[in-house]
């Protein structure tokens, strides 16, 4: 694996690639709010041969550049997505999205479907189901957390996080990684610009145009999440024409982590549809 800093009007993305060039099409992975690339960390290895792998920190995320002033909605971070395909020479991938990179994922292939050969969602936000009440009750306290200590702030992040993961050990690790970015006053104020960015109203305005979706798809799911729960994934699959369904009945929130080898299986047999 190799990572690599992209310039995208300004802004400086990170992502790493791996796998090997070969008959099948490229696979990028978007990871949601509030993690990273390192996400996938143990999915990648996994991925069948022959396929050139590209994983993305987001904007504001991971090592990418802080936000400032540019704009974070699932719109943005779409748009830039494809920037990034554009300036790798990828014409089309296979888009792999967690969490509110599901939510860019399905933006990706509404809006630009010539680009996105197969969609695989992994406990994806949609619909009008998000934010969750932990985090609209997060925004309405902005005025009175904002100038708070990033200390005090991150360990409520730290804490609820866990909630998404069975095994608080390896959950513990990981968010250490993630909240890293966010641990200084600029810091602070970047996941701040990340809270306030959260918008159902995306996602709803998306739901139309999911019947219309032809790119084969996999939805794979952790039963006990506790933030988006399976029901999302339910009626996903019967609103995507053709869509798989898999729930993990021991699996919560974060299922890259948990359950690489169940998510390189799904991601194999969408491979071959």
């Amino acid at each position: 694996m190799r990572g690599e800093f992209v310039d995208l009007q300004g802004a400086r993305l990170y992502y790493y690639a791996a796998g090997s060039r070969g008959a099948g099409e490229p696979i990028v992975f978007l990871h949601g709010f509030p993690t990273s690339s390192h996400l996938w960390s143990e999915v990648v290895p996994l991925v069948p041969a022959g396929h050139r792998v590209v994983v993305l920190d987001l904007l504001g995320y991971g090592r990418s550049d802080r936000p400032h002033a540019r704009e974070l909605s699932i719109r943005a971070h779409a748009d830039r997505v494809v920037e990034l395909l554009d300036a790798l020479g990828i014409n089309y991938a296979c888009v792999v999205g967690h969490d509110v990179g599901g939510g860019i994922a399905q933006a990706l292939a509404i809006r630009y479907p010539q680009r996105v050969s197969r969609l695989c969602l992994v406990d994806t936000v949609a619909f009008d189901l998000w934010p969750t009440r932990d985090v609209k009750l997060a925004r309405a306290m902005l005025p009175l957390t904002r100038h708070l200590p990033p200390t005090w702030l991150l360990q409520v992040l730290r804490t609820d996080l866990l909630r998404g993961y069975t095994e608080h050990e390896r959950g513990a690790h990981s968010i250490e990684r993630y909240v890293r970015p966010f641990a200084s006053p600029d810091g602070r104020d970047a996941f701040m610009q990340h809270l306030l960015a959260l918008d159902a109203r995306e996602t709803l305005a998306l739901t139309p145009r999911l019947k219309d979706l032809v790119q084969p798809t996999a939805i794979l799911w952790g039963q006990h999440d506790p933030f988006l729960p399976a029901s999302i994934g339910q009626r996903l699959q019967a609103t995507i024409p053709g869509a798989t369904l898999e729930i993990l009945p021991n699996a919560r929130h974060f299922v890259p982590e948990e359950a690489p080898h169940r998510v390189a299986d799904v991601l194999a047999r969408l491979l071959a549809r």
